[in-house]
């Protein structure tokens, strides 16, 4: 199985060739050549990180404009993601921002937090119920996915195996409105607004999901100052809220662990934290755990790299106004039948050095050689982000040694 749809892509007139991306990037998926940022397309796991630390801007995430997401279907639907309430100086409720889509040109608006609550009740089930085995990991960022099938293929039966609340909202949002509005699937859109690159990814090819119901994504960055515009006299009844704060409290690291009823989880987040605990639960360490929630952002959605507020700030904004909610709705209509994958994700070949695996073990030892080689600093001028990165460059093909600058120097003092 491939990684799919790819969201993170290089503006190349602004790099500069600086090594920030490359030098923070988790999957060692970012080269400089020729003065130029380059993406291993099969490594990356869009989690944004290139994006935030570019002084240039150069890294941008691949997503649609609010006019091209408006103008496909006869009638369109929003999904905000729940991070989206936590951008708005001022804003107590989410009525403003819900009412507020409608003006900006949306037919309706249904909350993802709806179908993360319902969600969070097939979370409990599993846990209690299901066969998956314990620690479960959580499945709601696109980033675990991609980085367990390219980094911790031995993980993958941990997963938890149900479709994301963007695909389940965009399911049962399309039933609603197929009966409201007599209108065929064809006709109606879906319309994620995300916080996130991997969000874009996983809306537009999710793993797990033969035929995504989502047909377009648009970013907080975008939607954020349009509503603003519009959102000064609506009142604060929340006329179109649909979920109640545990739907709401996945925005926020450890919000999707306690949605569950889960006491004896560990929740975690940041790029090099979940490698942390990837890496703990590979080694055996995390057997005493039932559920681990995992997200690439910190300190959970609200830290999206397409998200504008400070992400502290917008978890303090979520968390007072989930103190006020209503009570969340009973579900309806939810299309309960067809939430788990209808394809299991397998191991990705991103890492593999061949097919063949006495060819690939003769390759590895290449590298192992290259390294010792090398000097040992990891200071990225070769273009690449580490030096064994570099040794499986040169035996891959994309670097020849000379492109050292220090090798010569460590030869000569020899």
């Amino acid at each position: 199985m491939s990684i799919g749809y790819a969201s993170i892509y290089l503006e190349n007139e602004k790099c500069v060739g600086c090594t920030r991306c490359m030098q923070r990037c988790p999957t060692e998926a970012i080269r400089i050549r020729d003065g130029k940022a380059t993406i291993l397309r099969e490594r990356c796991v869009d989690c944004g990180e290139c994006i935030r630390v570019c002084p240039r801007h150069a890294m941008k995430a691949r997503v649609d404009t609010l006019s091209e997401a408006l103008g496909k279907y006869k009638y369109t639907i929003a999904l905000p993601a729940q991070a989206l309430y936590g951008q708005f100086p001022g804003v107590r409720t989410r009525a403003p921002i819900l009412e507020g889509l409608l003006r900006i040109g949306f037919d309706s608006v249904f909350e993802v937090a709806a179908a993360a609550e319902v969600m969070s009740a097939v979370t409990h089930y599993e846990l209690n119920y299901g066969s998956i085995p314990h620690p479960i990991i959580t499945t709601d960022c696109p980033v675990i996915l991609r980085i367990v099938r390219i980094r911790f293929p031995s993980l993958l039966p941990h997963l938890l195996n149900y479709r994301s609340p963007m695909e389940v909202a965009a399911r049962w949002s399309k039933r609603l409105a197929m009966k409201e509005t007599g209108l065929s699937e064809e006709d109606i859109g879906c319309v994620y607004i995300s916080p996130c690159p991997a969000k874009c990814a996983g809306a537009k090819a999710a793993l797990g999901t033969a035929r995504p119901a989502i047909t377009g994504v648009v970013s907080i960055a975008e939607v954020a100052p349009r509503l603003t515009a519009v959102m000064g006299d609506i009142d604060d009844h929340e006329r179109y809220a649909q979920a109640g704060a545990a739907g709401v409290s996945w925005a926020i690291s450890g919000g999707q662990s306690s949605a569950a009823g889960e006491p004896n989880h560990l929740a975690a987040s940041g790029i090099e934290n979940i490698i942390g605990i990837l890496e703990a639960l590979e080694d055996g360490k995390l057997s005493h755990v039932d559920l681990i929630e995992l997200n690439a952002c910190y300190p959970g959605c609200v830290g999206g790299a397409l998200a504008v507020e400070n992400p502290f700030i917008a978890k303090a904004r979520l968390q007072q106004m989930m103190r006020d909610f209503a009570p969340p709705l009973p579900p309806s209509d939810c299309p309960r039948e067809d939430m788990r994958w209808e394809k299991t994700p397998t191991a990705s070949s991103a890492l593999r050095l061949d097919k063949d695996v006495s060819v690939a073990m003769e390759k590895m030892e290449q590298i192992r050689r290259i390294t010792e080689s090398l000097p040992g600093i990891d200071c990225g001028a070769c273009g690449s982000p580490k030096c064994r990165a570099f040794a499986e460059d040169i035996v891959a093909g994309r670097a020849e040694a000379g492109m050292c600058l220090f090798s010569d120097k460590n030869d000569k003092d020899k």
